[in-house]
């Protein structure tokens, strides 16, 4: 078991229901009629609980593709707003963290920082917020636009949007609130912090009319990775969720983010690097090749195209799927998610046919990918960790809810059974788990300073 001081990986359940395989849906026991089911979630919540996973993680958007006609009829485009279904999850669960993602370009910093603290108290703890800058042109149509903000707009915008939202959070300090009943004293108003911000992007006077979060902040979690995505993810994430197919780039990434926090006056143990995995299980080598074969099998050519066509920014339904890729422009010359559109082109390589890709992308979309046996999985995985490309991984089971319960029931173990994850849960918030220092409330920390400076 776990011998005294050694370091442990952390685990994150994405969950993207019914799989995070295109064809997912498809998949004879993937419980496809089910997405908009309570029941559902909760089971894959303490499934993941029963674990020892440090966090559920959901992603998000706010649109539907509907760029090609494919879209609609053949890929999952319906799903629960994150919050509110974390909510009802944080009842039935005691442990797990509870991680959601709201988009800076589409959001108010109040609205944000309002619903995330709540979360944080109503979960004793266990809240942390995703932060993305959001990519499709779709999303704008829903919200008054035309186009979407340029790429270096949406992250100069993201910044001030989380400066402003831990300030929010920091609205009040840890004892403001008195609730003295015979001196007729609620709140400390001395306590009261309001941000009274004025920026370039937003003006938010403040303060929070929900108290400190249990944990100072939600753990901040950053799943970018273009240079404006690093530079954002080393100045205010504590936790990255990333996109690498093989050892060297990840071990790149890993060391270069690591690298940026000393100009912030961080620790490397500050901010955990979790890439994405999409591992499919079986018990003998030759279980796991036939899962994986169904998998592909399941992905009708249209859907394909289209997954293809919207992580590379250019429209391929009229190509010849068993011909190469057309010439495509340059990614930063694309106003989408730019570092997995330059991972997944450089996933094509020479010779590849667009079917090929499509199918090599359909569940990973650029993630690690790992077919094996639960050994051969973990071997993969403690290569990463100790190989210094990963602090932990974001799990991302092909279909549900069989591939979660492959993943507790056969990797887990071998995991726990060389030491690299936990039995049970330490501490009682996410950021115990994670090894997350809670932030001290920036009045103490200046009262701390003066003391220390006056002598006292």
């Amino acid at each position: 078991m776990k011998s005294s001081g050694m370091r442990q990986m952390k685990l994150g359940a994405f969950f993207l229901i019914p799989g995070h395989h295109i064809a997912a849906w498809r998949h004879p026991e993937a419980e496809a009629s089910s997405v908009m089911d309570l029941g559902l979630y909760r089971r894959l919540a303490q499934t993941a609980e029963r674990g020892r996973f440090d966090m559920i993680f959901l992603a998000d958007s706010y649109s539907v593709s509907n760029r090609f006609p494919a879209a609609i009829e053949q890929i999952v485009s319906a799903r629960p707003e994150p919050l509110t279904l974390l909510s009802a999850l944080a009842a039935v669960t005691e442990h797990i963290g509870l991680a959601a993602t709201a988009s800076t370009t589409y959001n108010e910093p109040f609205h944000v920082a309002r619903k995330f603290a709540s979360l944080d108290h109503l979960s004793g703890g266990r809240a942390a917020w995703n932060v993305v800058t959001s990519k499709y042109d779709e999303e704008a149509l829903n919200f008054g636009g035309q186009s979407h903000l340029q790429h270096e707009l949406r992250y100069e915008r993201a910044g001030e949007f989380v400066k402003v939202v831990t300030g929010l959070w920091d609205s009040w300090e840890d004892d403001a609130f008195l609730y003295d009943k015979e001196n007729a004293r609620y709140a400390d108003r001395a306590k009261a912090h309001p941000p009274n911000h004025q920026g370039a992007w937003f003006s938010v006077k403040g303060p929070l009319n929900v108290s400190r979060p249990v944990q100072g902040h939600p753990v901040i979690v950053q799943a970018g990775s273009s240079e404006p995505g690093r530079e954002l993810a080393a100045r205010t994430a504590e936790v990255i969720f990333t996109a690498w197919p093989a050892l060297p780039e990840a071990q790149r990434f890993y060391a270069e983010v690591k690298g940026r926090l000393a100009k912030y006056g961080r620790s490397p143990d500050s901010l955990l690097i979790m890439p994405g995995v999409f591992p499919v299980i079986g018990r003998t080598r030759e279980e796991a090749q036939e899962k994986r074969a169904l998998l592909e099998s399941l992905v009708p050519q249209e859907a394909g195209v289209t997954l293809l066509s919207a992580l590379l920014g250019v429209d391929l339904t009229g190509c010849d799927v068993d011909g190469p890729l057309p010439e495509l422009p340059r990614a930063e010359e694309m106003n989408g998610g730019r570092s997995r559109t330059q991972l997944v082109r450089e996933l094509a390589g020479e010779g590849m046919t667009i079917r090929r890709l499509y199918q090599r992308i359909a569940g990973g979309r650029g993630h690690l990918e790992v077919t094996g046996t639960p050994a051969e999985i973990a071997d993969e995985l403690e290569s990463w960790f100790t190989g210094g490309a990963a602090d932990g991984f974001n799990i991302m089971p092909p279909y549900f809810p069989g591939g979660l319960d492959d993943f507790v029931e056969l990797v887990v173990p071998e995991l726990q059974r060389r030491g690299l994850f936990r039995t049970e849960y330490e501490g009682k918030t996410l950021r115990d788990r994670l090894g997350l220092s809670r932030p001290v409330h920036p009045a103490v920390r200046r009262s701390n300073t003066e003391n220390k400076a006056a002598g006292r």
